[in-house]
């Protein structure tokens, strides 16, 4: 799994001042934070360029403002992006401020996001 772990910890150290319960997974080749059950956020290396993107769950309303941006990735599975998934590159969080405004957008989703089915 690649991530950087000094990612991870500014993304634990905003949940954890957000008191969002959260619990981390490795998936998706990096990281995922896990909250109420449902992926929230995380982090990788892209495995091409290894830069450090941070992958978000956000609702339509934001993913459709987001996906215009030139620091987005949307994220896909068999060529066709996922919805509510996007990947911000490194310029697009590596402020505090940015990487705050991205995540409480994550936060703000996640209540209404559906939890995966369990196997």
């Amino acid at each position: 799994m690649a991530f950087d772990e000094d990612n991870a910890q500014r993304i634990r150290t905003f949940l954890q001042y957000k008191e969002a319960g959260f619990f981390e997974k490795k998936m998706f080749g990096g990281l995922v934070f896990m909250v109420d059950n449902k992926m929230c956020c995380g982090t990788q290396l892209d495995k091409q360029t290894g830069e450090n993107l941070l992958l978000c769950r956000i609702d339509d309303n934001a993913y459709a403002d987001a996906i215009e941006r030139d620091d987005i990735i949307p994220m896909s599975s068999s060529e066709r992006p996922m919805k509510n998934y996007i990947f911000v590159t490194e310029n697009g969080w590596q402020r505090n401020k940015d990487l705050e405004f991205w995540l409480q957008l994550c936060l703000d989703f996640n209540p209404l996001a559906k939890a995966s089915k369990k196997k």
